[in-house]
């Protein structure tokens, strides 16, 4: 299969920090509140920003800019939160705040769309993208709520052999990649954000 083949046009990287220390995972969830705090207020944006963008599709075939940025922005700082707490626990260098990219273990890129389909806009945020959402449902909780699923669950045990090993189990922390990088993929395809339909699979 070529690289055009199997190319997606939303890159979720994260490197795994060796060695993590053994059981700071037990408090990130304390040390990530002011993240997470502002990502609430950041995500009730992003929908605003998408439904902006949803008559701007309709109307222009085009996703404005200035809003396409802020919304990949809003995904990368979630998942570098993510990946620092329990979407991946895959480091221990706190995540900077800020939507631009930087210097991390983990980074998010979605390549700016020239031209979006005025047709697939109508749908393809709820009708297409009905068997993804089941799909990440299941990697992270009810609605997508990224940690009450398998995700959260396998990053926990992962957590558990970290404290008691000193090792993260590289078969896990792949494994919960997969799953975080299709999540990702849903949310970028579900905000209007590409016109191709997300794989069903874990690799890249």
């Amino acid at each position: 299969m070529s690289q055009e083949q199997i190319y997606y046009p939303v890159v979720v990287k994260g490197e795994l920090t060796e060695p993590p220390e053994r059981g700071w995972w037990l408090i990130k969830w304390l040390l990530a509140l002011p993240h997470f705090i502002i990502l609430a207020f950041l995500w009730i944006a992003f929908i605003v920003v998408s439904i902006i963008a949803f008559f701007s599709i309709l109307f222009t075939a085009k996703y404005p800019r200035g809003l396409f940025n802020f919304n990949v922005g809003v995904m990368r700082w979630s998942w570098r939160v993510g990946f620092y707490s329990y979407q991946a626990l895959g480091t221990d260098k706190y995540p900077p705040f800020t939507l631009k990219a930087v210097d991390y273990p983990a980074d998010l890129e979605v390549p700016y769309p020239e031209k979006l389909s005025r047709g697939l806009v109508l749908v393809k945020w709820w009708l297409l993208a009905i068997p993804q959402y089941i799909v990440v449902s299941f990697f992270l909780g009810g609605w997508g709520l990224r940690y009450g699923g398998l995700v959260f669950a396998l990053a926990i045990f992962a957590g558990v052999a970290l404290l008691f090993t000193g090792k993260y189990p590289k078969d896990i922390f792949n494994f919960v990649m997969g799953m975080d990088r299709w999540s990702y993929r849903v949310y970028a395809y579900a905000a209007l954000m590409t016109d191709q339909y997300p794989p069903f699979r874990l690799g890249e």
